[in-house]
């Protein structure tokens, strides 16, 4: 039996501990011994990309909020083509880092792609300061969905306040898609006070996998 690699960890702004493995050619993320993500796992991330990208214009301009291990920025990347600009913001240096250092046979060598700007920082800060250069297509999978199990931070992305600046940040007919480990419906309630157009749509982890395991929540701006 192949050991399971501790590659490298780091600490949460909240002071968790998070940790990548590698364990026979597959990587995972735990927080706090918890699994966050793997490569193994990744067909609702590909989902996501698919529903944000879809009636967007020649040039579009697009924030991701969460690297993660690049799968989303992947999708998109091929989705968009060479004319793109896409911001990704990522709240800790070290999963670049260890996107460049240790996943480049994954998707690490994305995070360099002329039609990417990589940004350290909170996605939430962002989408305030967004003035006016709006984006199309914001796709957010910062934390485990409306309940935040990384950083209790992010649970502003999914307040009133949060979506009055997500709205404000997107183009007229903008789209932005949630990622989320579980169905919340009080919150598809609360996107439907801002957005128009709100699917909660399930997502499986697998392509072969029997349940849909996840929700994407899609919104759109009037």
């Amino acid at each position: 039996m192949k050991p399971t690699v501790t590659l490298a960890s780091t600490q949460t702004p909240d002071g968790a501990t998070l940790t990548l493995h590698e364990h026979d050619g597959e990587f995972f993320l735990k927080v706090a011994g918890l699994q966050l993500m793997s490569t193994t796992a990744f067909s609702s991330e590909q989902q996501m990309a698919e529903l944000s990208c879809v009636g967007l214009p020649t040039k579009p301009r697009i924030l991701i909020g969460g690297l993660g291990f690049g799968f989303t920025l992947r999708r998109v990347l091929e989705l968009t083509g060479p004319n793109a600009h896409v911001d990704v913001a990522e709240l800790l240096p070290e999963i670049v880092d260890w996107n460049r250092e240790f996943l480049k046979s994954i998707n690490g060598t994305l995070v360099d792609d002329s039609r990417v700007k990589i940004e350290i920082r909170d996605v939430y800060e962002i989408i305030d300061r967004c003035g006016p250069a709006k984006y199309h297509t914001i796709l957010l999978d910062v934390d485990n969905g409306p309940d935040p199990f990384v950083q209790l931070g992010n649970e502003r992305l999914y307040k009133k306040s949060g979506l009055e600046r997500i709205k404000g940040a997107l183009h007229p007919k903008g789209r932005v898609v949630f990622w989320s480990a579980h169905q919340d419906k009080s919150f598809a309630r609360l996107l439907e006070k801002y957005f128009t157009n709100v699917q909660c749509i399930g997502a499986k982890a697998y392509p072969k996998a029997k349940r849909f395991t996840h929700t994407l929540f899609v919104a759109e701006r009037a």
